[in-house]
């Protein structure tokens, strides 16, 4: 027997539970993995109210993990027992000391990124990856919006985008979380707490706007993002936090400059395992480099999952979290 965090109703924190589970043995294309670390996300939050629901109750949360091959079932040649791994996939299931899970989802992870590490960059890392390298191709010269900057995305993604030879500007909540997303890689901070970020935005572009801003918040944001663009520039909505963003005419995006508007998902740019694997080769590159460094700022035990969605929902978690079984 294992043991693992499961939901039998959505609800608050409170509905998480700290139980015993079958884990059984892999099936076809599938692996067993005996995690060391796992990662916290806010869609862990979303799953366990109910506002993304989960494929039947009751139901193991966490999208994200790393650890150990434990068993390989049948057809499985690119992973033997022992093998160090890490993986982002539906379905949720790594609020767990072990799970199956499908080899076609799983990388190998290098000698250099530990299952601490790999646990707080495999979903927020491989989300930074897609939103600065593809879905809007950040270049030497831009200027862009990150909202939620001290978050484990937002530091990630401020440094990354950085290094990109972009110039960043990130919201904050708190003068703290303004100090922490200077020092990884944002130039300008916005507090939104007591700051117009739509007007600060337009005074550190000398009203231009910018590039694209990316915005995880939802509700609270999306308008004043639009007002944030340049021309032709990009929004960006890849969460929602504050939560869901109301339905609007397109004709908006017209009258505010041939805006384009997106809202991607880590779960379609990584559908394909080519795609999955290129993408953890460029994160664990630019990791491994030095050139974005991994700050794991609070961990929980796994059986204490609850008092982590806690915090995570009151803001009071900076860059990365992990939960270790």
């Amino acid at each position: 027997m294992s043991k693992a965090i499961r939901i039998h109703h959505y609800g608050g924190p409170g509905a998480l539970c700290w139980e015993e589970i079958e884990v059984g043995e892999p099936g076809p294309g599938q692996i067993r993995i005996r995690h060391g670390a796992v990662g916290l996300n806010y869609i862990d939050v979303y799953h366990r109210t109910g506002l993304y629901p989960l494929p039947a109750l009751p139901w193991i949360l966490g999208m994200e993990g790393a650890g150990r091959v434990e068993a390989v079932g049948e057809g499985v040649t690119g992973f033997r027992i022992g093998d160090r791994v890490g993986y982002a996939s539906l379905p949720a299931g790594a609020y767990a000391e072990a799970r199956l899970i499908a080899a076609d989802r799983v990388v190998a992870l290098p000698d250099a990124i530990d299952d601490r590490t790999a646990a707080a960059i495999m979903l927020q890392g491989l989300t930074a990856q897609y939103l600065l390298r593809r879905t809007y191709p950040v270049q030497p010269g831009d200027t862009i919006l990150l909202h939620a900057a001290a978050g484990g995305v937002g530091l990630i993604a401020s440094q990354w985008a950085r290094h990109l030879g972009a110039t960043v500007i990130g919201t904050v909540g708190s003068d703290d979380k303004a100090e922490l997303a200077r020092a990884h890689g944002c130039q300008y901070v916005i507090v939104y707490t007591r700051e117009n970020f739509v007007e600060r935005v337009r005074e550190f572009t000398d009203g231009r706007g910018v590039a694209v801003v990316y915005d995880s918040v939802g509700q609270a944001t999306f308008m004043g993002s639009l007002d944030c663009l340049r021309p032709l520039g990009m929004m960006v909505s890849f969460g929602n936090a504050s939560g869901p963003v109301p339905p609007f005419d397109p004709g908006l995006l017209a009258a505010k400059g041939s805006l384009f508007l997106t809202r991607p998902t880590l779960m379609t740019y990584t559908a394909q395992r080519a795609d999955l694997v290129a993408s953890a080769a460029d994160l664990f590159e630019v990791v491994t480099r030095g050139a974005v460094n991994i700050e794991i700022r609070q961990t929980y035990p796994l059986a204490e999952a609850a008092q982590a969605h806690c915090d995570l929902e009151a803001r009071r978690t900076t860059g990365s979290s992990v939960l270790l079984p």
